[in-house]
């Protein structure tokens, strides 16, 4: 069973958002690192990129396959985790924590309304196994 993190919101793309005012942080699940395996590779944004809920804001590489990361909230990025782009493996090893992806202001809050909360993501995992 892939960990689950009360009071995040959860896309079914498999990021995840914790909310701190009008300021994100969004990551990918415990679920989608453990189906990727072995991150060896991360793109992401730099501060100033805006997006839109849906928009592609980076790519995830494992020795698996490559995954587009998709933006749960429209915003501006706001700070890059520039130690995955050196350590992608921090992915694997703390995907809740450490390895938080990007920042961004959030432009729209009532688009949290169209994301999971910690149980409707964790039935959504229960389906895909």
């Amino acid at each position: 069973m892939a960990e689950v993190i009360d009071g995040l919101y959860y896309s079914r793309d498999d990021e995840w958002v914790k909310v701190d005012g009008n300021e994100v942080t969004i990551g990918i699940t415990d679920y989608a690192q453990d189906a990727l395996s072995d991150v060896v590779y991360l793109e992401l944004p730099e501060a100033g990129a805006a997006f839109n809920a849906g928009d592609i804001f980076g790519v995830v590489e494992s020795v698996k396959a490559a995954s587009d990361l998709y933006s749960p909230v429209s915003g501006e990025v706001i700070e890059t985790n520039e130690a995955l782009l050196d350590a992608p493996e921090l992915v694997n090893d703390d995907p809740f924590g450490a390895a938080w992806m990007i920042k961004m202001s959030l432009n729209n809050s009532g688009e949290l309304g169209e994301l999971m909360d910690a149980g409707g993501y964790a039935a959504y995992c229960e389906e895909r196994e």
